[in-house]
């Protein structure tokens, strides 16, 4: 059986030729493709350092199963779709309600779990009916909406948990991150978030050198005198030990908040493998719900021992596409990267020190970027906002996420936000195109429209 394990060497193994790209089954030699494992983790450590710290989970754990879920996603796919699977920023506003409600990390690991699960499932429906069936159930309009809704959502959680902590740090770093992502090229560019903190965690340490602690709300409503960067826990980790584990916990209030995360992970997953296969010049339509299942599998691998959710990350798309090198060895060597991370407590110590003035300049622009992100599924699909038939499903949705709107049913079970936004937008979407006119009705394009033969057929025909 092909497993996508074996390489072929690229010309001389040292500098690909002008225009020449290392496909997915070629490499360097092994000291250049070490190092471009080495380069990718670096990527992807910006995203994958907040989400679990955002998310209330264990950093070490969350760095040591996004290598376990890599490797998982690199067998799956058979070393065809070059991918780096880091920790999922898209149940992080998730993780906030299911905390705010009085849940903990086995609930918050318990209803990522099940959207695992159900991914798992989607996967294996698209690999035997087509793609078209995310599209027919999710066309762009609903899709950009609840991605809009899930970024969105996110706002109170900075705007009162960690911009109040100390908000001259987040406005300063706010404005160092914008200018790292607007300013700066290339690999740059796509590691500004980690730079973003690397810059947070200097400016924090001279504050508290020259002026000295600050008064203000530290993990709760009350201000109290705190260090902005505490790192008394770095010297009290090991260098090497396990990261903590723990069982999910299964609540069903808690699993509807997070299952309408899953349509983000699918219009992840198609951008990813439709980007790839443009990159490499391969058709991997085939390969879709092969990507989409085997990421269900590793974020139900890493729930399951209490880390975080994973997903395919666009960080080392951009890496690919400085080097012009695809090749799936150096992924392998990322996540055995990771895996050392993980067994190093030290490490885990130092990012769940990052100071919440850091987290709120990074986080207004990192959650406001998750909610645009539905707006651009809107613009790359040409969904027309002036048709009723689009505008009242998605407006009333995004308000009813965005403003935590909630509806109760019992005194024990009641939807709201995420959950209850998402609702409305899909069933309000069907439920007005059964009923609408037909001049309301436009064919739209697929979820996934950049697979190179779903673009042919929609092309077909045209000067």
């Amino acid at each position: 059986m092909d497993l996508g394990v074996r390489w072929k060497l690229h010309g001389d193994g040292k500098v690909p030729a002008p225009g020449a790209v290392v496909r997915p089954d070629e490499r360097l030699t092994w000291p250049r493709t070490i190092g471009l494992g080495a380069q990718h983790v670096v990527a992807m450590f910006g995203a994958s350092f907040v989400a679990p710290v955002l998310m209330g989970l264990d950093p070490n754990l969350a760095i040591m199963m996004s290598g376990v879920a890599t490797v998982i996603f690199l067998l799956a796919t058979r070393g065809r779709v070059p991918s780096y699977l880091g920790c999922s920023l898209s149940f992080v506003g998730v993780a906030a309600v299911i905390r705010a409600s009085g849940g903990d990390s086995a609930t918050v690991t318990g209803a990522v779990f099940a959207v695992g699960v159900l991914l798992f499932f989607v996967g294996l429906a698209v690999q035997k009916f087509g793609a078209r069936i995310i599209h027919a159930a999710m066309p762009p309009i609903v899709t950009g909406a609840v991605v809009m809704l899930i970024g969105f959502n996110l706002a109170p959680v900075t705007a009162s948990t960690y911009w109040p902590t100390d908000q001259w740090t987040a406005l300063l770093v706010m404005l160092f991150t914008g200018l790292a992502v607007v300013c700066l090229r290339g690999f740059w560019s796509r590691i500004a978030i980690f730079l973003g903190l690397i810059f947070g965690y200097l400016l924090s340490w001279l504050l508290d050198e020259v002026f000295g602690r600050i008064h203000s709300p530290n993990g709760g409503a009350r201000a109290v005198d705190h260090w902005r960067l505490d790192l008394s826990g770095v010297g009290k980790a090991d260098w090497i030990g396990l990261p903590t584990f723990h069982a999910p916990s299964f609540q069903w209030s808690a699993i509807l908040v997070a299952l309408p995360v899953i349509i983000a992970l699918i219009a992840e997953n198609a951008g990813h493998v439709k980007a790839v296969g443009e990159m490499t010049g391969d058709n991997l339509d085939d390969r879709l719900g092969t990507a989409v299942s085997a990421d269900g599998v590793a974020s139900m691998l890493s729930t399951a021992v209490g880390g975080p959710p994973n997903t395919t990350y666009s960080e080392n798309i951009g890496v690919m596409a400085a080097t012009r090198v695809y090749s799936t060895a150096a992924y392998w060597a990322a996540a055995g990267f990771a895996l050392l991370f993980g067994l190093c407590p030290k490490f885990g110590a130092i990012v769940a020190a990052i100071p919440g003035g850091v987290l709120g300049g990074i986080t207004v622009i990192l959650y406001g970027m998750i909610g645009l992100l539905g707006a651009q599924i809107w613009i790359n699909a040409g969904v027309d906002l002036r048709n009723p038939l689009n505008l009242v499903p998605a407006a009333a949705g995004i308000i009813i996420g965005v403003g935590n709107v909630s509806l109760k049913f019992t005194d024990n079970f009641s939807l709201s936000g995420i959950a209850l936004g998402t609702i409305v937008v899909i069933t309000g979407y069907h439920a007005l195109r059964a009923m609408a006119p037909a001049h309301l009705k436009q064919q739209e394009p697929l979820l996934d429209q950049g697979t190179s033969t779903y673009d042919e057929e929609r092309t077909a025909g045209q000067p």
